[in-house]
């Protein structure tokens, strides 16, 4: 790359470009000078600040909980809540959705629990296997609320009447949805105004553009986990500076400026539509603020990745199995609230332009 060179970046989970509002840093830095870097040791030891009492209670309090956990990563948070759950309900009976984050569907694998996969968003086909199942024994319904590759939302009250019917807990995966929809930004539920689901994981590093995740949820069960998941105990936890930028994004998310960054993505979003619609770019045109773009063909995708970096200094990454199925390549495109409408149809053109030097790839290649 030339000196000077300006990269623009069409894939990033930075949603509302928190990571770079001026509070958020402010936050971090001034928490860097009061408190150093690192965090001491992990949680049960030397690493529990005032910061994670205090974010804890602010999760808690925003997903209307009674406690919340903080954990290392959005990975972390589902794996270790799951996994560590499932290790003492041997009996419990688990029905996860097809398309589940790989954090969600390993942290159900690791345990010795049965386990039913059912159709993405199926609802007829969830409430069959429900109804298949003992009725007295234990079940978790495990899901998302908005799926990353699809860009589309599940069903979530209908999933909470199947758990009421049927006796099951649910574990629901709002990592896509925090900070980009409900009055505060609090996910899904929230703009739904659903309060029965049993647990809710989320993260920081998407929206509210800092590092971490965690789960809310029943306090005793949490407290269970604290005490005995692995993946919690056994690592150092998140610097304090982190926590104290992360709590002032949540400050910011939930408040008016939050509110007008979500109507400015949303509007953004539309006009990207537009402008791929215009210039005949197949999309899926789904109700969250992903707009997943279909190039199907392993190396053709690549390829055009890679013209649009070399050519137009655009980077996009291209989606491939196992993420997505093969031959249902795409890029994930998101659109920050700093972008422009010249930017955006400069994307789109060169979207187009890549497309047609790369024409669609024989069955072989997907």
């Amino acid at each position: 790359m030339h000196e000077g060179r300006r990269i623009e970046v069409w894939c990033s989970n930075d949603y509302l470009d928190m990571s770079r509002h001026p509070d958020v840093i402010r936050a971090q830095v001034d928490s860097t000078i009061e408190h150093g870097v690192g965090s001491g040791g992990s949680r049960n030891i030397a690493g529990t600040s005032q910061a994670h009492v205090e974010l804890e209670e602010s999760l808690a309090a925003w997903y209307g909980k009674e406690r919340a956990l903080l954990f290392s990563t959005g990975y972390t948070a589902n794996f270790e809540t799951l996994s560590t759950l499932l290790s003492v309900a041997p009996d419990m009976v688990v029905y996860s959705d097809e398309l589940n984050h790989r954090s969600l569907i390993e942290g159900v694998r690791r345990s010795a629990t049965r386990k039913h996969i059912f159709p993405h968003n199926d609802i007829a086909a969830l409430e069959k296997l429900l109804g298949e199942s003992e009725p007295e024994a234990q079940k978790l319904i495990v899901f998302e609320s908005v799926y990353s590759m699809e860009g589309d939302h599940s069903p979530i009250s209908e999933i909470c009447d199947l758990a009421d019917r049927y006796g099951a807990l649910t574990y629901l995966d709002e990592t896509h949805a925090i900070g980009m929809t409900g009055p505060t930004g609090a996910g899904r539920c929230e703009q739904l105004g659903e309060d029965r689901i049993t647990f809710i994981q989320g993260v920081f590093s998407k929206a509210l553009g800092t590092f971490g995740g965690f789960v809310a949820g029943p306090d005793s069960v949490l407290d269970f986990v604290r005490s005995k998941a692995p993946g919690f105990i056994f690592t150092t936890t998140a610097p304090r500076p982190v926590l104290d930028a992360s709590q002032r994004s949540l400050e910011l998310v939930r408040g008016e400026s939050g509110r007008q960054l979500r109507e400015t993505v949303r509007d953004k979003v539309r006009l990207m539509k537009r402008e791929l619609t215009d210039r005949d770019v197949d999309f899926i045109d789904a109700p969250s603020h992903l707009v997943p773009v279909l190039v199907s063909g392993g190396r053709r995708v690549k390829r055009v990745s890679r013209m649009l970096l070399e050519e137009f200094d655009i980077y996009v990454q291209p989606i491939n199995f196992p993420s997505v199925p093969l031959g249902a390549e795409r890029f994930r495109v998101t659109v920050a609230p700093s972008r422009t409408a010249e930017q955006i149809a400069r994307f789109a053109a060169a979207l187009r332009k890549c497309l047609n030097n790369h024409p669609t790839a024989p069955a072989l290649e997907a």
